[in-house]
């Protein structure tokens, strides 16, 4: 793929998306290519993070033995994996084990941080992206706090 093409992948992720084609450019000019085989752990749960991976070919299975899903969840083409490990020093919370063969953009916690510096704009347009996710989780933690509590009807679907 070229840089142009990496470009026009990772504005179609989400969190990638907010950040502009300009701090886009950067990240796939800097970003790695990796191919992992079948069966093959990306990571595993608890080893430092260092970085996330945008998934862009096959998909990986998500699992851990400690405090993250209780039953295993699928990582597809488009989905950023390990995002905490962009903005700040954390460990694992799963094992990502490819499910098929599969291609991944390795994006680094130092890169992403120095496009941060270099772009405010994206990071303010970031932090707003991360605070209304925060907002929006808070909203549905108290909705399932009324249930809890007796004072609501249990959501439906």
């Amino acid at each position: 793929m070229s840089i142009e093409d990496d470009i026009a992948f990772l504005e179609r992720v989400p969190t990638l998306r907010v950040l502009g084609r300009d701090a886009l450019r950067i990240l796939a000019i800097g970003a790695e290519n990796r191919y992992v085989h079948e069966g093959v752990a990306l990571f595993r749960e608890s080893e430092a993070a260092d970085s996330a991976y945008v998934v862009q070919e096959g998909s990986f299975e998500l699992t851990s033995d400690g405090n993250g899903p209780t039953r295993p969840e699928v990582a597809g083409p488009g989905t950023l994996v390990g995002e905490l490990a962009l903005l700040t020093e954390t460990q694992r919370s799963v094992t990502a084990t490819a499910r098929e063969p599969a291609t991944v953009i390795r994006i680094p916690r130092q890169l992403f941080l120095k496009m941060l510096e270099g772009y405010p704009d994206a990071a303010r347009r970031l932090r707003e992206a991360l605070a209304a996710r925060v907002n929006e989780g808070a909203r549905e933690l108290a909705k399932v706090r009324g249930v809890l509590d007796g004072g609501g009807t249990p959501p439906q679907g």
